[in-house]
């Protein structure tokens, strides 16, 4: 509907520049320029690397999205920006751009947290979120569940990881077994080779013990060290490291996790939707695993297609959306740029 705010919003809290333009729940562009390559060398992420990167970016990103939408920074209701959390000097790079472009076209700026705008983005692909629901975000930097009464307004979180995330370990793993950066899609594919029952990995945070004060929080460090001794177990005997048996092995460790949590998180509030969103939600395993459990308890799961999982600007914009229609006060033009900003803020409007 034309009625509908139109909605821009940029992204640009780790490797990946993103300018992403919706009306309303309607995605009308999402471009993406992605410095992965230059990463991939160091096996991580390099800030200085992504900062740089975001700045060389910026400009034609932003020119191929207002492209694709047909439509040009006058046409423009409002601009969204991830303000946090994320690397401090990629997420300057944005903030920038986005109080350069809010200034230049007279339009209202929303500084939005990057955590919130992986729930939003599911709305562009499955229409308005039913609320009360469940969010499990699952990213190289955060495992997150969240119970969402309403997005635009505040979230509560139920659980976090306390160590290493999903993302973070599968990289991790990846490296160790000489499969490259970053590891969640080669892990992925070399696991459909593999046997998941073969190796028994452990369950973080999964014993009778854990449940009182760490029920709905994560834990990847213990298993990313148990497949790292078990993978030197093999080379010291002079044995060849069955990769595609490791890599599905510890997969179905973490999807098991993941997805065991999450269900209870929604039967233990009464909630029967579950949003997964973050780069770790395409994973194939972890989608199927989830729709079976969920399945079983009358719960709907709802996973954004993979190109929406990533960081893409999408997201913020489906999240700026979200704000504007719900009548939410802007952010300052003095906007800051927040790398540690708590999952309880979703809008900066102080």
């Amino acid at each position: 509907m034309r009625d509908e705010p139109l909605v821009l919003g940029i992204e640009t809290s780790c490797d990946e520049t993103g300018v992403g333009i919706v009306r309303g729940h309607t995605l009308l562009a999402d471009a993406l320029a992605s410095s992965v390559e230059q990463h991939a060398r160091f096996g991580g992420v390099v800030p200085e690397v992504a900062s740089r990167a975001h700045l060389e970016a910026m400009v034609p990103t932003m020119q191929r999205a207002l492209d694709e939408a047909g439509v040009t920074l006058a046409d423009i209701d409002a601009i969204a920006v991830t303000s946090g959390p994320g690397l401090a000097g990629a997420l300057l790079v944005g903030v920038a751009a986005a109080k350069g472009y809010a200034l230049a076209a007279e339009k209202p700026i929303y500084g939005v947290n990057h955590l919130a705008a992986h729930v939003a983005v599911d709305t562009l692909e499955h229409g308005p979120l039913p609320e009360p629901a469940i969010a499990m975000l699952v990213s190289g930097g955060h495992s997150s569940l969240l119970l969402v009464d309403d997005l635009a307004t505040g979230v509560t979180p139920l659980g976090a990881t306390i160590d290493d995330a999903a993302g973070e370990a599968f990289d991790k793993v990846a490296r160790l077994l000489g499969l490259g950066f970053p590891g969640g899609p080669v892990i992925d594919r070399r696991a459909r080779e593999g046997d998941p029952g073969a190796i028994a990995f452990p369950r973080g945070l999964t014993a009778a013990k854990d449940q009182a004060a760490h029920r709905f929080d994560f834990s990847f460090s213990g298993l990313k060290t148990a497949v790292a001794r078990w993978v030197e177990a093999r080379e010291r005997a002079g044995e060849p490291v069955p990769v595609a048996d490791v890599s599905a092995s510890f997969q179905e460790a973490v999807c098991d996790v993941l997805t065991a949590k999450a269900i209870d998180a929604c039967r233990t509030n009464g909630v029967a939707t579950l949003v997964i969103g973050g780069g770790v939600a395409a994973n194939s395993r972890l989608r199927v695993l989830a729709e079976q459990r969920a399945e079983k308890h009358g719960i709907r799961v709802r996973v954004p297609r993979p190109a929406l999982c990533t960081d893409n600007g999408a997201m913020v914009a489906a999240l700026g959306s979200r704000l504007v229609a719900a009548g939410v006060a802007p952010s300052r033009l003095d906007l800051p740029a927040d790398s540690a900003m708590s999952l309880t803020t979703v809008s900066v409007t102080e």
